[in-house]
Parts: structure tokens; C-alpha cells; sequence
């Protein structure tokens, strides 16, 4: 990195923290502390949400996703719409009627004590784990990329996140992400035009798009009723619409964003606001990525993009095989030229030898995975073999000029203190208001005030400790959705009970919710399905339990 990008990395971070510090010091009420003083306009609102979705996960992870399995990934998506549509015409308006600080108040009100502890605790659990996720996601990358001291990167993204979380409270994490999201999406914006640009100039873009389309980039839809298959519109419009549900309508770091909204109509504006932008953005994450893989059709690419898997096979017995692959890579990268000239001289034949090529590309990167698995056991090391979470992070580090490295780096910390602050915001105020204060009597305002910046301070802490002993397996966006899909579905269920099915009681929720709990985990230790359907299965599970076991009960 060149001193232009650390002014321009190093300057963004501390402008964040020091404009969301000073603009938002001084709440002196729990009200204004943890709801902004229900202040905040819709599109605040709406790029808050966006926002706290939006991790550093997201602009890591979705374009190595593209960039080795197409736009498919963009179905997990199409359930927002709907779970929009019902979170703006039943969570909201009766969270605003109530005027909770959390949505697990409203579960005491509906059951008991019990159930909504139970269920505080379940938010506690999984959003914990997914903040530490969060902060260590980026870190990880970046110390493997860059050469940065891991445990030295989490414990400085954390201690930025909680100066200004702890000082502001909500209010800072609605101000910041404002500025973030813009940050964001000007990074992403001159990133795109900069691919296309790199590209060699007898290539347009048009012949972008062939080319993605050649290789089966481009496929949006997939319509298999293969429960193997991950994501198909089947999987995004079901289980996506349960997940989504559940996450904008129970997860308090989401549920807090919109509480702070001046009025209904603001906070439902606000969701539409986000729904509306949430698949564009998505699908223009994922386009980028193609757009990646199509710049590497023309320049030659790594069999693994990860650093460390080059360091691991380097001087072990399986050293030879991987260069050998390598060389095989690049013979294919010769073929495809030819062939990507004769598609576009308008033989369009050769498309299906691009295919083929492609299939023999995917299975060398699998041999290459492989034996770097061999080799980290062989030394003892552990080493992510999957390589989709450093294929942008690296076309970033290699081909962008300077200073826009800078920029793009700001972009994926930014999003990663985006979300943490809303994660540790939430788990503060979820711990303050529904464990806390629910359970000591003559809890002041200002006591509430304190209390909650010292949990805020104490879940800072927490979520640091998890990225500094977390251990990445998998896709980045991937592992942040089956923590949250192991959770989802059962909490989800409890809200659906507690709306629509009255003959349902506390103690009937309450067991029932703990049997579908270890159910889930079992069920997903187990793989007995794809992660999206956890929240389908979770659902329809605690809702059967708890109805058979209120027939069961007298009252």
C-alpha cells in the first residue's frame, strides 16, 4: 500500500468516529440513548437497515461468490419484498403501539416473563457470535493479504466501533451509518468502472456481458426442486422470506433501527425505503464479481487466491502436485483466449468449449483445495482452503491504482463497523431493557442511561474476544447466514404465535421453544438440509410443538 492509501484509509475510519463521537455526545435520557429520540427520517432508516445487513462479509464475500458460482446467489434475496410487506403491516405497528424499546417486551405482554427472557437470551447467543464474525470476517482477510497482525486488527476495528457506539448510542449508529453507506456505494461505483476500464480495449462491454454469459455467469434463476442445491428461487422466495422475516421483524439490531423512527409512517417508509434497494444493491455487488471473473478471463489468475495456502504448500510433499495444477491453469487460460475470440468473431459454437474449459478450471481449483488441506495437516496449521472470500480483496491489492485502494479498503471496514455498532447497540440494549431492568426494581432513566453504555462497552469486549478465537469456516456470507438460520426460524415462530395464534400459552411456547431449539442444532450439526430451510423447519416446528402441548394442557 502506497501513503496515499493509508491517508485516505486512516483519515475515513477516524473521521467516522470522531463525526459520530461529536455529533451525538451528550444523551441524557434512555429515550434518546437507545431511540434516537425517535428522531429519525425514513431514509435514515432505511440506510441504517441497509446498513446493518451490509457488513464487510457482504463486499468481501459476494463477489468471490460470483466470481466461481454466477449471480445465482442473488435468489437468497427475493423473500425481502415479502417479509417487508408483513414486518410494515404486523411487527411494526404493534411494536409502535406499544412503544417498546425492544421487540422481546411485547412477548411478556402476549406470555410471561419467561418466554421473552428465553427468548432475549436466543438474540444474545446469535448475534453475539455473528459480531464477532463481523469484525473478524475483515480482519482475517486483510492480515492474510496485507501482512497485518490479526489479533492487532480486531482489537483496533472493535475499539473504533465502541467509542462512538458507547458515546452516541443509537443516534451515533443511525448518524455514522448515513455516511458509510455513502462511502460505500461510491467505492463500489468507481470500482465497476474502474474493471471495465482494465479490461483490454477491444473488449466492450457488451462483450463483458458474452463473455460472463458464455461461462454461465450470468444465470439468475434456478428452478430445482434439489434440496442439495443451496439457492434456487424456491429456497430465496421460502426460506428467504423466513429468514428475513425473522431478521427484520425479531432481530433487535434491526428492530432498534427502525424504533427510532419519528413516527409509523417513517419507520414503514424507512423498511420500504430498504426493500426497495436491497436486491438492486445485491445484484450490483454480484455483478462485480462477474465483472472479476470476466477481467481474469484476460489476465492470469492464482489457483488459489488465498496467501496463506501458498505459504502452506511451499516446502511440503504436496508442493509439486500443486505447481503442476497451476501450470495445467494456465495452459486452460491459454485456450480460453482462442476461444473467447472465436465467440466473439461471432462463432458461437466455441461457447460450449468455454464451458467445458470453465468445468476443468472448477475441478483443478477442487484438486487445488484439496492438497492444500493435505498440506495443512501435514504441518499442523490450520488454513482456509476455500478461496471466495480473497478473490476480491486480492483484485483489489493487484490491479486498482493508488489511492483507490485506499478508498475500497475504507469501504469494507467501514461496512464492517456499520454493522458492528448495530449489533453491540442491540445486544446492550436487549441486555439493559429485557434482562436488567425487567428484573432489578427502580431502575432510574440516568441508571438505564449508564447501564446501558457499560453493556454496550462489556458486548464490545465480547465481540472482540470472538474474533480474536474465531475460526472461519466456509463462505464468509455463508457462515453469517446459518448462525443466523439456526436461530431464525425458532424465534420466528414464537412472534407468529404470539400474533396469530391466541389459544397458544406461555407454557406451552415456552417448552416448546427449547425442544425446537435443540431440534435445529441437531438437525444442522446433522446437515439434514440446505441452511436457508432451518427457517422454514425451525417455524413450522415450534409452532406444532407448542400447539400440541397446549392440547395437551387444561389452560
Amino acid at each position: 500500500m502506497h501513503t496515499i492509501d493509508w491517508i485516505i484509509l486512516v483519515s475515513t475510519l477516524l473521521l467516522i468516529v470522531i463525526y459520530g463521537t461529536l455529533k451525538t455526545r451528550g444523551a441524557k435520557s434512555s429515550s434518546d440513548y437507545i431511540k434516537a429520540g425517535n428522531q429519525a427520517k425514513w431514509w435514515t432508516i432505511g440506510l441504517s437497515v441497509m446498513a446493518t445487513q451490509a457488513s464487510a462479509i457482504t463486499f468481501l464475500s459476494t463477489p468471490g461468490q460470483a466470481f466461481h458460482d454466477g449471480m445465482g446467489f442473488i435468489q437468497f434475496y427475493f423473500g425481502i419484498p415479502i417479509a417487508i410487506i408483513v414486518v410494515c403491516m404486523v411487527f411494526i405497528p404493534i411494536y409502535h403501539k406499544l412503544k417498546v424499546y425492544t421487540a422481546y417486551e411485547y412477548l411478556e405482554t402476549r406470555f410471561d416473563l419467561k418466554t421473552r427472557t428465553l427468548t432475549a437470551l436466543l438474540f444474545l447467543i446469535q448475534r453475539s457470535l455473528s459480531a464477532g464474525i463481523t469484525i473478524f470476517a475483515p480482519a482475517i482477510i486483510l492480515s492474510s493479504v496485507l501482512g497485518w497482525d490479526l489479533t492487532t486488527l480486531n482489537i483496533i476495528l472493535g475499539l473504533l466501533v465502541i467509542i462512538y457506539t458507547v458515546s452516541g448510542g443509537t443516534k451515533a449508529v443511525n448518524y455514522t451509518q448515513k455516511y458509510q453507506m455513502g462511502i460505500i456505494f461510491i467505492g463500489l461505483l468507481i470500482c465497476l468502472a474502474v474493471i471495465i476500464n482494465l479490461l483490454p480495449e477491444n473488449i466492450s462491454f457488451r462483450n463483458a456481458i458474452d463473455i460472463a454469459g458464455a461461462n454461465s455467469k450470468l444465470e439468475v434463476l434456478n428452478f430445482s426442486f434439489d434440496l442439495e442445491n443451496r439457492y434456487t428461487i424456491w429456497s430465496g422466495l421460502l426460506g428467504g422470506t423466513f429468514l428475513m422475516m425473522s431478521y427484520f421483524g425479531t432481530d433487535q439490531s434491526q428492530v432498534q433501527r427502525y424504533l427510532s423512527g419519528k413516527s409509523l409512517k417513517e419507520m414503514q417508509l424507512g423498511m420500504i425505503f430498504n426493500g426497495i434497494l436491497k436486491i438492486p444493491m445485491q445484484f450490483f455487488i454480484l455483478f462485480i464479481g462477474v465483472m472479476v471473473f470476466v477481467f481474469y478471463q484476460f489476465n492470469s489468475s492464482p489457483i488459489n487466491f488465498n496467501p496463506q495456502s501458498i505459504n502452506t504448500i511451499n516446502n511440503s510433499t504436496y508442493q509439486t502436485d500443486y505447481n503442476t495444477l497451476q501450470s495445467e491453469l494456465n495452459n486452460i487460460f491459454n485456450e480460453k483466449q482462442s476461444k473467447i475470440n472465436q465467440y466473439l468473431s461471432g462463432n458461437y459454437d466455441a461457447k460450449y468449449g468455454l464451458s467445458e474449459l470453465e468445468l476443468k478450471e472448477k475441478k483443478l481449483r477442487l484438486e487445488a483445495k484439496n492438497l492444500i488441506a493435505l498440506a495443512s495437516k501435514e504441518k499442523k496449521i490450520k488454513v482456509e482452503t476455500n478461496d471466495k472470500d480473497y478473490v476480491f480483496i486480492t483484485f483489489i491489492l493487484e490491479n486498482l491504482p493508488k489511492g483507490l485502494i485506499g478508498l475500497l479498503l475504507a469501504v469494507i471496514l467501514s461496512a464492517a463497523m456499520s454493522s458492528t455498532s448495530s449489533e453491540i447497540n442491540a445486544l446492550a440494549t436487549t441486555t439493559a431493557i429485557d434482562i436488567y431492568k425487567r428484573n432489578k426494581k427502580n431502575v432510574s432513566d440516568q441508571e438505564l442511561v449508564k447501564t446501558t453504555k457499560i453493556f454496550t462497552f462489556f458486548w464490545g469486549l465480547i465481540a472482540i474476544g470472538i474474533a480474536c478465537v474465531a475460526y472461519l469456516a466456509d463462505n464468509l456470507i455463508q457462515l453469517v447466514n446459518i448462525i443466523g438460520s439456526i436461530f431464525y426460524g425458532n424465534v420466528l415462530g414464537i412472534f407468529l404465535i404470539a400474533f396469530f395464534f391466541k389459544f397458544i400459552k406461555s407454557n406451552a411456547i415456552f417448552y416448546a421453544a427449547i425442544l425446537t431449539q435443540i431440534i435445529i442444532i441437531y438437525g444442522w450439526y446433522n446437515d439434514w438440509m440446505p441452511f436457508l430451510w432451518l427457517n422454514v423447519f425451525g417455524c413450522i416446528v415450534v409452532i406444532t410443538i407448542s400447539s400440541l402441548l397446549q392440547l395437551t394442557q387444561k389452560n
